[in-house]
């Protein structure tokens, strides 16, 4: 129990001061104990606070996001100009391209090098002042998944000089000579472009910059700086003809004198400047498309090749930042969506021609299974591209939403083929002209893994930065614990403000999250299995549910603020907290992508699959987050996160996973012809008629095959013979089959193997071995 003297300070103070001075003293206190909780930021953490934009991400922060704002201010669009290049030469590189080659020759035919060359597929994002295309991120992020489904290498390689290039940052950032001299030339293919910043110490940590430094000093009268630096893993530089350089820059002598300053900044060098060494390559799993190393002693480096000149010295990370969320947000994610439209297409194809024990494979149970996950994967993959190709087209950086964007939808194509090879089985483990699998499955780690691993982005940098960065009142209360002890008086006020602004934002998605939970329970319970069918119905439900699961995150997120700075070496919760927001806003996507392509056969459907999925994700992440949240407050904290996000427990808890009826009804949708088929197959690289191309083939089979079967099943029910139309498509259909199940084999798969008279080691001796036993063959025996 408190006694008398327990109050007799504050008492005093009451008396001394009135209620205003005990309010200033509460105030001062309250500051100080969260300054002693809240460790120092670092100078690359507090710039990485001030760079890119907030936008859609802050609104799921506040609790309330409203899909019709989001649907009235993005929408993704492709010129004619666009649609021309997509559909002429993206379809004749696809064409000159053989997957299987490339990857056996580690390398593009020169044929191949100039038409992307000539063709400007490195300067789709260079300004037409300068002889670019200047195409739209979507434009770029369509081009990109149309080449990831012929070929991994050409998305990769394409993907580079059209993300941090550094073409754009020369365009955003670069002195007019240094824009006269180089963009030219890159639109043009003469200079191929790469970007030099992870080192062999220096990976998801990138901007360490660790063994990559130089320092200012000057030389016959010109100011430069001298650099050391060991770069690894960077794409394009065995060809590269212009890399841009990661550089931490010192200046212990003050030779800058305040034009420019230390830190990150970023160095314009060609391949034959002296002392840089390019060209070694690494070998990424099987991948052909050119990585290597960038490395150099004692080079010189004069402030006309800084990147913007001696003004934008230290200025690196801004830049980077700003340009890494296409980078990350829409040149991966592209990748992905390429792979979901294959593996649909052609795998969803080949369920029909494949059969096992006289049925098709399509009919079972687990590779239905299969294809409906594998279609609601791409389908929020696809809906997550189109949202963040217009999140960027609207000139904005959303440096929270891309990492998003990066961990998930990398993650989900990596499911997506995984599924794919598990269903194809046989023929995608098997390498050759045939297999338009196996290079994809390979190469989706990698992905994976560059611009920040996934295991790093979704346990600590999405959370890590969403919480201060886009909770609507955190990042002004960070930076008032950041203020010097001589400006205290106005930090106090600052800080004040926004921890009662806080402290309302949790209460009010407090009562939010339970009322909409209790509302989303009892409109859970009364849905119709079926009502996804109405569309309308179908958004107007999962918006709200949405719009539950956004005060639950944002509710969530303010309890774990009480962790203080701990909170940042707490990386399961954020991983968990990643999980939620990341299903929330692909949720959002996909329902934004719903309300712009309505109309689609089968879309409802699908549209239903990935909503439930989705829903469920972020139900179980929030419900580990309280399961498992860490520190002393643990007790107090983990009733309050329940009771918020699940005020009735169980109840409480209505999302699950799609049932059996509609993971059968998407997995129909996506193996028979139909709309939802069609629309998988919109960014498909098909080859003309009669030129060999193994998913190709797949689709123009697939109504034969379906066909076939419907009149096998038809004459099995009439007890009867086919006619002799019937008869003929029968035929056919059985002669696809034929071919379309083949898999490629080779007399030799290697050099030696090829020479006259090889005999491989194994067989080497066996004939002697048998002579020396004076043994006959079995057939002489006999």
């Amino acid at each position: 129990m408190y006694s008398k003297k327990t109050f007799q300070p504050v008492a005093k103070r009451v008396q001394q001061r009135g209620i205003l001075g005990v309010s200033n003293w509460l105030d001062k206190k309250l500051y100080r104990a969260a300054k002693g909780l809240m460790p120092a930021i670092s100078k690359t953490e507090q710039v990485a606070l001030g760079c890119g934009t907030i936008g859609f991400d802050r609104d799921i922060f506040t609790g309330s996001p409203s899909l019709k704002k989001l649907v009235d201010t993005y929408q993704p669009k492709l010129s004619a100009e666009e649609k021309a290049f997509l559909d002429n030469q993206v379809n004749t590189l696809c064409a000159m391209l053989n997957d299987h080659e490339v990857v056996t020759k580690k390398d593009f035919s020169k044929e191949a090098w100039d038409y992307m060359r000539n063709e400007k597929f490195f300067a789709m994002k260079i300004p037409k002042e300068f002889g670019g295309l200047q195409f739209s991120t979507h434009a770029v992020s369509q081009i990109l998944a149309k080449l990831a489904t012929q070929c991994f290498d050409a998305n990769a390689t394409v993907a580079v000089p059209n993300s941090l290039g550094p073409g754009e940052l020369l365009a955003r950032y670069g002195t007019p000579e240094q824009k006269d001299y180089f963009l030219p030339r890159l639109a043009d293919g003469t200079l191929i472009p790469c970007f030099g910043l992870t080192g062999p110490h220096s990976g998801s940590d990138a901007t360490s910059l660790i063994q990559s430094d130089c320092v200012v000093e000057e030389r016959n009268g010109v100011l430069g700086v001298v650099a050391n630096f060991k770069k690894r893993y960077i794409t394009l530089a065995p060809v590269a003809g212009l890399v841009g350089l990661g550089l931490n820059l010192h200046d212990p002598k003050g030779l800058l004198k305040g034009n420019g300053a230390e830190g990150f900044t970023v160095a314009l060098l060609e391949r034959n400047h002296p002392g840089l060494r390019m060209g070694p390559r690494h070998y990424p799993l099987n991948a052909a498309f050119m990585n290597g190393t960038v490395e150099g002693e004692d080079v010189w480096i004069p402030m006309s090749s800084i990147l913007g000149g001696q003004e934008r010295c230290g200025f690196g990370w801004h830049m980077f930042v700003e340009c890494l969320a296409e980078g990350r947000g829409v040149s991966l994610p592209a990748g992905s969506a390429g792979a979901a439209r294959a593996v649909i297409s052609g795998v969803g194809a080949y369920t029909r021609a494949r059969k096992q024990f006289r049925v098709p494979i399509a009919e079972f149970g687990g590779i239905q299974e299969a294809m409906a996950l594998s279609a609601s994967d791409g389908v929020m993959t696809i809906a997550g591209c189109d949202l963040m190709n217009a999140i960027v087209d609207n000139h904005e950086a959303p440096m929270v939403v891309s990492s998003i964007m990066k961990q998930n939808c990398t993650e989900r194509g990596r499911r997506i083929v995984e599924r794919g090879m598990d269903v194809a089985a046989g023929s995608a483990i098997c390498r050759g002209d045939k297999n338009y699998l196996a290079n994809a499955y390979m190469s989706l780690p990698i992905a994976i893994t560059v611009e920040g691993a996934n295991i790093m982005t979704r346990s600590f940098q999405i959370i890590g930065q969403g919480l201060t960065r886009c909770h609507p009142h955190m990042l002004e209360m960070i930076q008032s614990l950041q203020m010097p002890q001589s400006e205290e008086k106005e930090a106090i006020k600052i800080f004040t403000k926004q921890f009662y602004k806080t402290v309302g934002h949790a209460f009010s998605n407090f009562t939010s999250s339970v009322g909409r939970g209790l509302n989303s329970t009892v409109s859970t319970g009364f849905r119709s299995k079926t009502a996804y069918k109405d569309g309308s119905k179908l958004l107007d439900y999962h918006e709200k549910q949405l719009l539950r699961l956004s005060a639950n995150f944002a509710y969530t997120a303010n309890l774990c603020f009480m962790l203080g700075g701990k909170l940042k070496f707490e990386e399961l919760l954020m991983g968990r907290l990643a999980d939620a927001l990341g299903a929330i806003f692909l949720g959002y996507a996909t329902l934004h992508h719903y309300s712009r392509r309505r109309g689609i056969e089968g879309l409802e459907a699908v549209t239903e699959h990935a909503m439930l999925r989705l829903e469920y994700e972020a139900q179980q992440a929030l419900l580990q987050a309280s399961n498992n949240f860490p520190g002393p407050l643990a007790p107090i904290v983990k009733p309050l996160m329940k009771l918020g996000c699940f005020p009735l427990g169980n109840l409480t808890r209505p999302y699950a996973e799609p049932s059996d009826t509609l993971t059968k009804e998407v997995s129909r949708l996506v193996t028979t012809p139909s709309g939802l088929r069609d629309f998988f197959e919109e960014g498909i690289y098909m080859s003309e008629e009669g030129v060999p191309h193994q998913i190709s083939d797949l689709i123009r089979a697939l109504p034969v095959c379906v066909q076939a079967d419907q009149i096998a099943s038809t004459l099995r029910r009439e007890k009867r013979q086919p006619t002799s139309e019937e008869t003929d498509i029968l035929s056919r259909a059985e002669a696809l089959r034929d071919v379309l199940i083949q898999v490629d084999v080779f007399d030799h798969l290697t050099e030696a193997e090829g020479q006259k008279g090889y005999t491989r080691p194994a067989l080497a001796g066996t004939a002697e071995r048998l002579s020396a036993l004076d043994r006959k063959s079995f057939q002489e025996v006999a």
